[in-house]
Protein backbone atom coordinates (compact mmCIF):
# COMPACT_ATOMS: atom_id res chain seq x y z
CA UNK A 1 0.00 0.00 0.00
CA UNK A 2 0.84 3.25 -0.74
CA UNK A 3 1.90 5.73 2.71
CA UNK A 4 -0.25 8.42 3.81
CA UNK A 5 2.40 9.50 6.39
CA UNK A 6 5.27 9.82 3.72
CA UNK A 7 5.90 13.93 2.91
CA UNK A 8 6.11 12.47 -0.82
CA UNK A 9 2.59 12.69 -2.11
CA UNK A 10 0.65 9.48 -3.07
CA UNK A 11 0.12 10.71 -6.71
CA UNK A 12 4.21 10.14 -7.00
CA UNK A 13 4.38 7.33 -5.36
CA UNK A 14 1.45 5.94 -7.56
CA UNK A 15 3.37 7.04 -10.27
CA UNK A 16 7.13 5.71 -9.24
CA UNK A 17 5.53 2.19 -8.40
CA UNK A 18 3.88 1.79 -12.21
CA UNK A 19 7.35 3.46 -13.86
CA UNK A 20 9.02 0.63 -11.61
CA UNK A 21 6.98 -1.76 -12.83
CA UNK A 22 7.08 -0.92 -16.39
CA UNK A 23 10.94 -0.40 -16.42
CA UNK A 24 10.87 -4.34 -14.83
CA UNK A 25 8.90 -5.42 -17.47
CA UNK A 26 6.11 -6.14 -15.42
CA UNK A 27 3.71 -4.33 -17.60
CA UNK A 28 5.09 -4.91 -21.06
CA UNK A 29 4.21 -2.48 -24.21
CA UNK A 30 0.47 -2.96 -24.69
CA UNK A 31 -0.66 -3.99 -21.22
CA UNK A 32 -3.53 -2.19 -19.88
CA UNK A 33 -3.60 -0.40 -16.95
CA UNK A 34 -6.37 -1.04 -14.32
CA UNK A 35 -9.64 1.66 -14.88
CA UNK A 36 -9.45 4.24 -12.40
CA UNK A 37 -12.25 2.57 -10.21
CA UNK A 38 -10.33 -0.43 -9.83
CA UNK A 39 -6.91 1.14 -9.55
CA UNK A 40 -8.15 3.39 -7.02
CA UNK A 41 -9.38 0.25 -5.27
CA UNK A 42 -6.27 -1.62 -5.34
CA UNK A 43 -4.11 1.17 -3.95
CA UNK A 44 -6.88 2.96 -1.73
CA UNK A 45 -6.61 6.01 -2.96
CA UNK A 46 -9.17 8.46 -4.41
CA UNK A 47 -10.13 8.07 -8.38
CA UNK A 48 -8.79 11.98 -9.01
CA UNK A 49 -5.12 10.82 -7.73
CA UNK A 50 -4.97 7.90 -9.93
CA UNK A 51 -6.31 10.21 -12.62
CA UNK A 52 -3.83 12.79 -11.62
CA UNK A 53 -1.59 9.74 -11.99
CA UNK A 54 -2.59 8.48 -15.25
CA UNK A 55 -2.58 12.19 -16.93
CA UNK A 56 1.35 12.32 -15.36
CA UNK A 57 2.21 9.27 -17.41
CA UNK A 58 0.77 10.01 -20.27
CA UNK A 59 2.46 13.31 -20.68
CA UNK A 60 5.81 11.28 -19.63
CA UNK A 61 5.09 9.13 -22.80
CA UNK A 62 5.06 5.63 -20.48
CA UNK A 63 1.33 5.39 -21.27
CA UNK A 64 -1.31 6.58 -24.14
CA UNK A 65 -4.98 6.96 -23.49
CA UNK A 66 -7.20 5.68 -26.28
CA UNK A 67 -10.71 6.75 -26.14
CA UNK A 68 -13.26 4.42 -24.86
CA UNK A 69 -10.90 1.79 -24.08
CA UNK A 70 -8.17 3.21 -21.39
CA UNK A 71 -4.80 3.30 -20.61
CA UNK A 72 -2.02 0.98 -22.33
CA UNK A 73 1.61 0.89 -21.65
CA UNK A 74 3.59 2.40 -25.07
CA UNK A 75 6.04 0.89 -27.02
CA UNK A 76 9.25 1.57 -25.61
CA UNK A 77 10.67 3.45 -28.35
CA UNK A 78 7.73 5.87 -28.78
CA UNK A 79 7.96 6.64 -25.36
CA UNK A 80 9.71 9.94 -24.37
CA UNK A 81 12.79 10.68 -22.23
CA UNK A 82 12.24 9.71 -19.10
CA UNK A 83 14.30 9.56 -15.57
CA UNK A 84 17.00 7.14 -15.62
CA UNK A 85 16.25 4.06 -13.28
CA UNK A 86 17.19 5.27 -9.52
CA UNK A 87 16.80 8.91 -10.14
CA UNK A 88 14.07 10.40 -8.48
CA UNK A 89 10.72 11.22 -10.62
CA UNK A 90 10.21 15.42 -11.30
CA UNK A 91 7.01 16.13 -9.51
CA UNK A 92 4.08 15.77 -12.23
CA UNK A 93 2.68 18.38 -13.98
CA UNK A 94 -0.16 20.76 -13.03
CA UNK A 95 -3.76 19.86 -12.56
CA UNK A 96 -5.31 19.98 -16.12
CA UNK A 97 -8.44 21.05 -17.73
CA UNK A 98 -9.13 17.68 -18.34
CA UNK A 99 -8.57 16.42 -15.33
CA UNK A 100 -10.90 18.70 -13.45
CA UNK A 101 -13.42 17.72 -15.86
CA UNK A 102 -12.72 13.92 -14.75
CA UNK A 103 -12.83 14.79 -11.26
CA UNK A 104 -16.28 15.78 -11.82
CA UNK A 105 -17.22 12.30 -12.61
CA UNK A 106 -14.97 10.47 -10.65
CA UNK A 107 -15.39 12.68 -7.21
CA UNK A 108 -12.32 12.09 -4.79
CA UNK A 109 -14.66 11.79 -1.80
CA UNK A 110 -18.45 12.56 -0.63
CA UNK A 111 -17.62 16.15 1.13
CA UNK A 112 -18.20 19.34 -1.02
CA UNK A 113 -15.60 19.79 -3.74
CA UNK A 114 -14.18 23.46 -3.16
CA UNK A 115 -12.71 23.51 -7.80
CA UNK A 116 -16.17 22.88 -9.07
CA UNK A 117 -18.17 24.86 -10.65
CA UNK A 118 -21.26 23.68 -10.03
CA UNK A 119 -24.35 24.41 -6.81
CA UNK A 120 -24.94 21.53 -4.20
CA UNK A 121 -27.24 18.71 -5.42
CA UNK A 122 -29.83 19.61 -2.51
CA UNK A 123 -29.99 23.12 -3.83
CA UNK A 124 -30.72 22.32 -6.90
CA UNK A 125 -33.65 19.45 -6.45
CA UNK A 126 -36.73 21.56 -7.35
CA UNK A 127 -40.35 19.33 -7.93
CA UNK A 128 -41.05 21.94 -10.95
CA UNK A 129 -38.33 20.39 -13.06
CA UNK A 130 -39.69 16.92 -12.73
CA UNK A 131 -43.33 17.83 -12.88
CA UNK A 132 -42.26 20.17 -16.18
CA UNK A 133 -40.62 16.85 -17.65
CA UNK A 134 -43.66 14.50 -16.84
CA UNK A 135 -46.14 17.34 -18.24
CA UNK A 136 -43.96 17.17 -21.57
CA UNK A 137 -43.67 13.50 -21.81
CA UNK A 138 -47.50 13.01 -21.37
CA UNK A 139 -48.18 15.45 -24.10
CA UNK A 140 -49.40 13.97 -27.84
CA UNK A 141 -47.29 16.53 -29.52
CA UNK A 142 -44.03 14.75 -27.99
CA UNK A 143 -44.98 11.79 -29.17
CA UNK A 144 -45.19 12.85 -32.58
CA UNK A 145 -42.14 15.01 -32.63
CA UNK A 146 -39.84 11.95 -30.92
CA UNK A 147 -40.61 9.82 -34.53
CA UNK A 148 -38.56 12.30 -36.35
CA UNK A 149 -35.53 14.92 -35.81
CA UNK A 150 -36.04 18.05 -33.78
CA UNK A 151 -36.02 21.10 -34.95
CA UNK A 152 -32.15 22.51 -36.16
CA UNK A 153 -32.32 25.81 -34.98
CA UNK A 154 -33.91 24.49 -30.90
CA UNK A 155 -37.29 24.08 -29.90
CA UNK A 156 -39.49 26.63 -31.36
CA UNK A 157 -41.28 27.89 -28.29
CA UNK A 158 -38.35 27.69 -26.28
CA UNK A 159 -36.52 30.79 -28.56
CA UNK A 160 -39.66 32.76 -28.61
CA UNK A 161 -39.38 32.42 -24.92
CA UNK A 162 -35.96 33.09 -24.88
CA UNK A 163 -36.06 36.22 -27.19
CA UNK A 164 -38.08 37.70 -24.97
CA UNK A 165 -36.15 37.27 -22.13
CA UNK A 166 -33.21 38.52 -23.98
CA UNK A 167 -35.81 41.34 -24.23
CA UNK A 168 -36.14 42.14 -20.63
CA UNK A 169 -32.36 42.82 -20.41
CA UNK A 170 -32.08 45.18 -23.28
CA UNK A 171 -30.87 42.85 -25.87
CA UNK A 172 -32.88 42.42 -29.06
CA UNK A 173 -32.81 39.08 -30.69
CA UNK A 174 -35.48 37.96 -33.11
CA UNK A 175 -35.93 33.67 -32.17
CA UNK A 176 -34.42 33.82 -35.97
CA UNK A 177 -31.29 34.34 -34.34
CA UNK A 178 -31.38 32.33 -31.67
CA UNK A 179 -29.89 28.24 -32.12
CA UNK A 180 -29.79 25.86 -28.77
CA UNK A 181 -26.98 23.99 -28.31
CA UNK A 182 -26.16 21.35 -25.52
CA UNK A 183 -25.16 23.45 -22.99
CA UNK A 184 -22.90 26.44 -23.37
CA UNK A 185 -20.17 24.96 -23.70
CA UNK A 186 -21.50 23.35 -27.00
CA UNK A 187 -22.50 27.05 -27.88
CA UNK A 188 -18.69 28.52 -27.67
CA UNK A 189 -17.44 25.33 -29.40
CA UNK A 190 -19.87 25.91 -32.59
CA UNK A 191 -18.84 29.46 -32.69
CA UNK A 192 -15.09 28.87 -32.54
CA UNK A 193 -15.00 25.89 -35.27
CA UNK A 194 -17.28 28.39 -37.00
CA UNK A 195 -14.50 31.61 -37.04
CA UNK A 196 -11.60 29.66 -36.25
CA UNK A 197 -9.04 28.16 -38.20
CA UNK A 198 -5.67 26.50 -37.25
CA UNK A 199 -3.24 29.10 -36.46
CA UNK A 200 -5.83 32.18 -36.07
CA UNK A 201 -5.21 34.16 -32.91
CA UNK A 202 -7.92 34.86 -30.50
CA UNK A 203 -7.96 37.18 -27.12
CA UNK A 204 -9.15 35.33 -23.85
CA UNK A 205 -9.15 37.18 -20.92
CA UNK A 206 -7.04 36.09 -18.03
CA UNK A 207 -7.37 34.83 -15.51
CA UNK A 208 -9.90 32.76 -17.39
CA UNK A 209 -12.08 29.71 -17.93
CA UNK A 210 -9.95 26.77 -17.51
CA UNK A 211 -11.45 24.56 -20.36
CA UNK A 212 -11.81 27.29 -22.54
CA UNK A 213 -8.12 28.03 -22.54
CA UNK A 214 -7.79 24.12 -23.06
CA UNK A 215 -10.73 24.01 -25.64
CA UNK A 216 -9.05 26.68 -28.00
CA UNK A 217 -5.47 25.24 -27.68
CA UNK A 218 -7.37 21.80 -28.91
CA UNK A 219 -8.40 23.62 -31.99
CA UNK A 220 -4.81 24.60 -32.78
CA UNK A 221 -5.47 28.65 -32.38
CA UNK A 222 -2.91 30.94 -30.95
CA UNK A 223 -4.38 32.03 -27.55
CA UNK A 224 -3.28 36.03 -27.27
CA UNK A 225 -4.34 36.41 -23.14
CA UNK A 226 -5.46 39.67 -22.35
CA UNK A 227 -5.52 40.92 -18.73
CA UNK A 228 -8.87 40.97 -16.70
CA UNK A 229 -9.20 44.13 -14.57
CA UNK A 230 -11.75 45.17 -12.30
CA UNK A 231 -13.60 47.29 -14.91
CA UNK A 232 -13.10 44.96 -17.92
CA UNK A 233 -10.66 43.36 -20.13
CA UNK A 234 -7.10 45.89 -20.27
CA UNK A 235 -8.30 47.76 -23.63
CA UNK A 236 -4.58 48.89 -24.43
CA UNK A 237 -3.42 45.00 -24.36
CA UNK A 238 -6.73 44.27 -26.57
CA UNK A 239 -5.27 47.28 -29.04
CA UNK A 240 -1.59 45.92 -29.25
CA UNK A 241 -3.19 42.43 -29.88
CA UNK A 242 -5.29 43.91 -32.48
CA UNK A 243 -2.54 45.85 -34.21
CA UNK A 244 -0.27 43.29 -34.55
CA UNK A 245 -2.24 40.01 -34.57
CA UNK A 246 -5.49 40.94 -36.38
CA UNK A 247 -7.33 38.47 -34.23
CA UNK A 248 -10.35 36.75 -35.70
CA UNK A 249 -12.23 36.64 -31.81
CA UNK A 250 -12.19 37.78 -28.42
CA UNK A 251 -14.11 35.27 -25.79
CA UNK A 252 -15.27 37.69 -23.22
CA UNK A 253 -17.04 37.53 -19.60
CA UNK A 254 -18.60 40.68 -18.35
CA UNK A 255 -20.69 39.68 -15.82
CA UNK A 256 -19.40 37.67 -12.59
CA UNK A 257 -16.48 36.81 -14.26
CA UNK A 258 -15.04 33.19 -14.58
CA UNK A 259 -12.75 33.40 -11.75
CA UNK A 260 -12.49 36.58 -10.48
CA UNK A 261 -16.29 37.79 -9.96
CA UNK A 262 -15.34 41.25 -11.69
CA UNK A 263 -18.37 43.19 -13.56
CA UNK A 264 -17.68 45.15 -16.66
CA UNK A 265 -17.96 48.74 -16.36
CA UNK A 266 -19.64 50.80 -19.11
CA UNK A 267 -16.76 53.09 -20.56
CA UNK A 268 -14.79 50.22 -20.76
CA UNK A 269 -17.45 48.40 -22.60
CA UNK A 270 -18.18 51.07 -24.85
CA UNK A 271 -14.47 51.03 -25.70
CA UNK A 272 -14.18 47.07 -26.46
CA UNK A 273 -17.32 47.51 -29.06
CA UNK A 274 -15.56 50.60 -30.95
CA UNK A 275 -12.36 48.63 -30.97
CA UNK A 276 -14.10 44.96 -32.30
CA UNK A 277 -15.56 47.48 -35.10
CA UNK A 278 -12.24 48.99 -35.38
CA UNK A 279 -10.00 46.11 -36.10
CA UNK A 280 -13.37 43.81 -37.12
CA UNK A 281 -12.88 40.65 -34.77
CA UNK A 282 -16.22 39.44 -33.06
CA UNK A 283 -16.47 39.25 -29.24
CA UNK A 284 -18.03 36.19 -27.72
CA UNK A 285 -20.04 37.17 -24.74
CA UNK A 286 -19.97 34.37 -21.94
CA UNK A 287 -22.59 34.98 -19.94
CA UNK A 288 -23.17 32.01 -18.72
CA UNK A 289 -23.47 33.50 -14.60
CA UNK A 290 -25.37 36.07 -15.63
CA UNK A 291 -28.75 34.31 -13.59
CA UNK A 292 -26.69 35.25 -10.76
CA UNK A 293 -26.59 38.53 -11.70
CA UNK A 294 -27.69 42.42 -10.42
CA UNK A 295 -30.32 43.55 -13.25
CA UNK A 296 -27.82 46.40 -13.79
CA UNK A 297 -25.44 44.05 -15.02
CA UNK A 298 -23.53 45.85 -18.15
CA UNK A 299 -23.55 43.01 -21.03
CA UNK A 300 -21.05 43.76 -24.35
CA UNK A 301 -24.29 42.72 -26.45
CA UNK A 302 -26.60 44.63 -25.70
CA UNK A 303 -24.44 48.33 -26.37
CA UNK A 304 -23.67 46.61 -29.91
CA UNK A 305 -27.24 45.14 -30.69
CA UNK A 306 -25.18 41.98 -32.00
CA UNK A 307 -23.26 43.39 -34.95
CA UNK A 308 -19.69 42.37 -33.44
CA UNK A 309 -20.60 40.53 -30.54
CA UNK A 310 -22.12 36.77 -30.24
CA UNK A 311 -24.00 36.25 -26.81
CA UNK A 312 -23.83 33.08 -24.95
CA UNK A 313 -26.01 31.63 -22.61
CA UNK A 314 -27.52 28.03 -20.66
CA UNK A 315 -29.14 26.70 -17.86
CA UNK A 316 -27.16 24.18 -16.58
CA UNK A 317 -25.31 26.03 -13.57
CA UNK A 318 -28.76 26.64 -12.00
CA UNK A 319 -31.06 23.75 -12.86
CA UNK A 320 -28.77 20.38 -13.00
CA UNK A 321 -25.56 19.68 -14.71
CA UNK A 322 -27.54 17.16 -16.45
CA UNK A 323 -30.10 20.08 -17.79
CA UNK A 324 -27.61 20.87 -20.43
CA UNK A 325 -29.73 23.06 -22.63
CA UNK A 326 -27.84 26.67 -23.66
CA UNK A 327 -28.43 28.59 -26.51
CA UNK A 328 -26.29 31.48 -28.35
CA UNK A 329 -27.30 34.95 -30.17
CA UNK A 330 -25.96 35.25 -33.37
CA UNK A 331 -25.75 38.58 -35.58
CA UNK A 332 -27.86 37.85 -38.81
CA UNK A 333 -25.42 37.06 -41.16
CA UNK A 334 -23.68 34.21 -39.04
CA UNK A 335 -27.13 32.31 -38.25
CA UNK A 336 -26.39 30.09 -41.07
CA UNK A 337 -22.90 29.29 -40.69
CA UNK A 338 -23.24 28.62 -36.97
CA UNK A 339 -26.51 26.49 -37.84
CA UNK A 340 -24.54 24.26 -40.21
CA UNK A 341 -21.89 23.47 -37.66
CA UNK A 342 -24.17 22.82 -35.00
CA UNK A 343 -25.80 20.19 -37.72
CA UNK A 344 -22.49 18.77 -38.24
CA UNK A 345 -21.72 18.06 -34.53
CA UNK A 346 -25.11 16.99 -33.00
CA UNK A 347 -27.67 17.22 -36.17
CA UNK A 348 -29.84 18.67 -33.75
CA UNK A 349 -30.91 18.98 -29.80
CA UNK A 350 -33.02 17.42 -26.90
CA UNK A 351 -36.24 18.21 -27.71
CA UNK A 352 -37.42 17.01 -24.25
CA UNK A 353 -35.33 18.80 -22.05
CA UNK A 354 -36.09 22.24 -24.33
CA UNK A 355 -39.62 21.68 -24.10
CA UNK A 356 -39.33 21.16 -20.06
CA UNK A 357 -37.57 24.32 -20.20
CA UNK A 358 -39.92 26.53 -22.08
CA UNK A 359 -42.66 25.21 -19.82
CA UNK A 360 -40.12 26.20 -16.86
CA UNK A 361 -39.78 29.80 -18.29
CA UNK A 362 -43.21 30.48 -19.20
CA UNK A 363 -44.95 29.73 -15.82
CA UNK A 364 -42.13 31.52 -13.76
CA UNK A 365 -40.17 28.48 -12.04
CA UNK A 366 -37.08 29.57 -12.95
CA UNK A 367 -37.56 33.20 -11.82
CA UNK A 368 -38.86 31.63 -8.38
CA UNK A 369 -36.20 29.18 -8.53
CA UNK A 370 -33.11 31.66 -9.67
CA UNK A 371 -34.37 34.10 -6.78
CA UNK A 372 -34.08 31.12 -4.01
CA UNK A 373 -30.34 29.99 -5.52
CA UNK A 374 -29.17 33.56 -5.26
CA UNK A 375 -30.60 34.17 -1.52
CA UNK A 376 -28.51 30.63 -0.37
CA UNK A 377 -25.67 31.64 -2.22
CA UNK A 378 -25.61 35.29 -0.41
CA UNK A 379 -25.18 33.08 2.85
CA UNK A 380 -22.95 30.69 1.57
CA UNK A 381 -20.49 33.21 0.31
CA UNK A 382 -21.01 35.19 3.82
CA UNK A 383 -20.01 31.99 5.64
CA UNK A 384 -17.11 31.27 3.03
CA UNK A 385 -15.16 34.11 3.24
CA UNK A 386 -15.31 34.56 7.21
CA UNK A 387 -13.40 30.89 7.06
CA UNK A 388 -11.05 32.11 4.46
CA UNK A 389 -9.74 34.98 6.25
CA UNK A 390 -9.89 33.47 10.04
CA UNK A 391 -7.45 30.73 7.94
CA UNK A 392 -5.46 33.33 6.72
CA UNK A 393 -6.30 33.24 3.26
CA UNK A 394 -7.00 36.70 1.06
CA UNK A 395 -9.24 37.41 -1.90
CA UNK A 396 -8.01 39.01 -4.76
CA UNK A 397 -10.86 40.17 -5.79
CA UNK A 398 -14.14 41.32 -4.00
CA UNK A 399 -15.99 38.28 -3.18
CA UNK A 400 -19.07 38.28 -5.32
CA UNK A 401 -21.52 35.84 -7.30
CA UNK A 402 -20.16 31.75 -7.04
CA UNK A 403 -16.55 31.82 -7.24
CA UNK A 404 -13.87 33.80 -5.19
CA UNK A 405 -10.24 34.36 -6.27
CA UNK A 406 -8.27 33.46 -3.47
CA UNK A 407 -4.58 33.79 -2.38
CA UNK A 408 -3.43 31.11 -0.15
CA UNK A 409 0.35 32.01 0.25
CA UNK A 410 1.84 28.57 -1.48
CA UNK A 411 2.15 27.04 -4.63
CA UNK A 412 -1.59 25.77 -5.69
CA UNK A 413 -0.38 23.01 -7.82
CA UNK A 414 1.29 21.53 -5.25
CA UNK A 415 -1.32 22.09 -2.59
CA UNK A 416 -3.63 20.56 -5.31
CA UNK A 417 -1.71 17.62 -5.18
CA UNK A 418 -1.93 17.16 -1.64
CA UNK A 419 -5.44 17.81 -0.97
CA UNK A 420 -6.10 15.25 -3.25
CA UNK A 421 -4.94 12.97 -1.02
CA UNK A 422 -7.11 14.50 1.53
CA UNK A 423 -9.81 14.07 -0.44
CA UNK A 424 -10.87 17.59 -2.08
CA UNK A 425 -10.63 18.77 -5.31
CA UNK A 426 -8.69 21.76 -5.72
CA UNK A 427 -9.15 24.56 -8.70
CA UNK A 428 -5.12 26.02 -8.34
CA UNK A 429 -4.22 28.90 -10.33
CA UNK A 430 -2.29 27.96 -13.29
CA UNK A 431 -5.42 26.25 -14.80
CA UNK A 432 -6.87 29.76 -14.95
CA UNK A 433 -3.53 31.27 -17.32
CA UNK A 434 -2.90 30.35 -21.00
CA UNK A 435 0.73 29.64 -20.17
CA UNK A 436 0.11 27.39 -16.62
CA UNK A 437 2.34 29.45 -14.85
CA UNK A 438 2.20 28.50 -11.17
CA UNK A 439 1.11 30.51 -8.52
CA UNK A 440 -0.29 30.67 -5.12
CA UNK A 441 -4.03 31.53 -6.14
CA UNK A 442 -7.03 29.02 -6.72
CA UNK A 443 -10.13 29.31 -7.13
CA UNK A 444 -12.73 28.46 -4.50
CA UNK A 445 -16.79 27.35 -5.06
CA UNK A 446 -18.71 29.59 -2.42
CA UNK A 447 -21.20 26.95 -2.28
CA UNK A 448 -18.74 24.33 -1.34
CA UNK A 449 -16.56 25.90 1.25
CA UNK A 450 -19.05 26.62 3.78
CA UNK A 451 -16.77 23.54 5.86
CA UNK A 452 -14.97 24.78 8.69
CA UNK A 453 -12.77 21.03 8.56
CA UNK A 454 -11.81 22.07 4.87
CA UNK A 455 -10.42 25.24 6.11
CA UNK A 456 -8.46 23.54 8.68
CA UNK A 457 -7.06 20.94 6.64
CA UNK A 458 -6.17 23.47 3.99
CA UNK A 459 -4.41 25.59 6.62
CA UNK A 460 -2.44 22.27 7.87
CA UNK A 461 -1.19 20.95 4.39
CA UNK A 462 -0.37 24.58 3.45
CA UNK A 463 1.93 24.79 6.88
CA UNK A 464 3.65 21.32 6.33
CA UNK A 465 4.56 22.81 3.11
CA UNK A 466 6.46 25.93 4.33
Amino acid sequence: MLSRASSQPLTDQLAQRFVARMRDQLLVSGARLPSVRQCAQMHGVSASTVVATYDWLVAQGWVEARPNRGFFVRDRVQRTAVPAAGRALPSPPPVNAASLIRGMFHQPSAVPQPGMGVLPPEWLDADFLSAALRKVVASPALRESSLRYGEPQGDTGLRDILSSKLDSIGLQAAPGQLITTVGATHALDIISRTLLRPGDCVMVEEPGWAIEFARLQNLGVRILPVPRLETGPDLEVVERYAQMHAPKMMVSVSVLHNPTGYGLSLPVAHQLVNLAHRYNFHVVEDDTYGHMAPAHAVRLSVLDGLRKTIYVSGYAKILAPSWRVGYLAAPVDLKDAFLDTKLLSTLTTPVLFEKALALCLEQGAIRRHTDRLSQLLEAARSRSVKLALAHACQFVAPPQGLFGWVDVGVDTDALALRMHDAGYLLAPGSLFHADRRPGSFMRVNFASTQDELFWRILAKTRADML
